[in-house]
């Protein structure tokens, strides 16, 4: 039999095994980005993951001295960070991706300054403001090789996770046959929203639209992705001026209506609610979820009661943006046909393009299929 380890041979080998398991750990360094743009206001989300060390910025464009000076001091960045334009600040550096933060109308040019150079690109929802700049989009990003991204909020929230998996890996739900999605607040300038952000997200020119583009994107994401990728057959949308004082050029209120063969969405997006509102209801054949926030799921089956759960955050390539853009960068996630990516991402452009040309012609707007991208690199 042999004789039991000494002491210091087991301190000796408790450690070699720590030192291995943690090394992984420890070599996956922060990815190096810049930023195109400040105007957006979620762009402090990724300067708070800048301030704790989850990301590296080494470079920002933006020719607003105002602004600049603003998020400098806010965040306490280095001047040499900042240049005037992006082509200018690739020139100076090279970023793993560029993260848009400027008007919607804008995403196009940051693809094509950054697509020749292969670098990848994350813009804010939605991809573009009209279908024309999202197939440029995708035909660069296809040219290049390139990963072009869309960040949503909602991706993150633990309640979508676990209702695609419950619609797609289970019989809980049953065949979809009708969606519900509530996004909005109470209105850009109610809320505060920076001056730079309410410049641009009430400009039909640089937003698309007013609700209908801001929130309606929501819906049309996250419908897309729990039918499989599939557009739907056809769009209508109302929409209205209730604050027109505030808000003179662009809708504040819209109401969207998919139809796909054997369900419908129904999109609800508004600067008019009471509070803030993100949620989505799926109702099935044999069931019903509702994600009522970001960790609350709703439930019911048949004639069963309805049962309320919170649910723990997701896993962490899976929590927030910055985490899943690394796992793409580093080849650790295929983001075909998931909330960010171009396929899904084309498909909401069409459904918004196709809403305000309904809401502005009173009719119903039949989408074109176009065959299956396959965009993998």
């Amino acid at each position: 039999m042999s004789p039991l380890i000494s002491r210091e041979k087991l301190v000796i080998l408790c450690t070699s095994l720590f030192s291995l398991f943690a090394q992984p750990l420890v070599a996956q360094e922060p990815i190096a980005i810049a930023l195109a743009g400040l105007s957006h206001d979620h762009v402090n989300g990724v300067l708070q993951q800048y301030k704790s060390g989850k990301v590296k910025i080494i470079g920002i464009a933006e020719k607003d001295d105002e602004l600049i000076s603003r998020i400098r001091s806010r965040y306490t960045l280095p001047d040499s960070v900042f240049f005037k334009d992006l082509p200018t600040l690739l020139k100076h550096v090279h970023p793993a991706a560029v993260l848009a933060f400027n008007p919607i109308s804008e995403h196009l040019a940051v693809v094509e300054a950054c697509a020749p150079l292969h670098i990848h690109v994350m813009v804010e929802k939605p991809l573009a403001v009209t279908v024309k700049q999202a197939e440029r989009i995708v035909a660069l990003a296809a040219q290049y090789k390139i990963q072009v991204l869309t960040n949503y909020e909602t991706t993150w929230y633990a309640s979508n996770q676990y209702i695609q998996r419950k619609v797609h890996d289970s019989a809980a739900v049953g065949d979809i046959r009708k969606m519900v999605v509530h996004d909005g607040h109470e209105g850009p300038k109610e809320i505060g929203v920076s001056k730079e952000s309410f410049q641009w997200l009430t400009d039909p020119e640089t937003n698309g639209a007013g609700a209908l583009v801001d929130f309606g994107c929501y819906g049309a994401n996250l419908m897309t992705w729990l039918m499989n990728g599939t557009a739907p057959l056809a769009v209508t949308a109302i929409v209205k001026h209730i604050k027109p004082a505030i808000y003179p050029k662009v809708d504040d209120d819209a109401t969207i209506v998919l139809e796909y063969p054997k369900a419908t969405g129904i999109i609800e997006a508004s600067w008019n609610w009471p509070f803030s509102i993100k949620d989505l209801e799926v109702f099935g054949v044999k069931g019903y979820l509702q994600a009522v926030n970001s960790n609350t799921i709703r439930s019911r089956e048949s004639n069963q009661p309805y049962v309320l759960q919170t649910l723990p955050a997701p896993s962490p390539p899976y929590r927030d943006y910055i985490a899943y853009l690394t796992a793409v960068l580093r080849n650790q996630i295929d983001p075909q046909l998931g909330l960010s990516s171009l396929q899904n991402n084309l498909i909401v452009v069409k459904i918004l393009e196709a809403a305000i040309e309904s809401a502005k012609t009173g009719k119903r707007v039949e989408l074109t299929p176009n065959p299956t991208l396959n965009l993998k690199q």
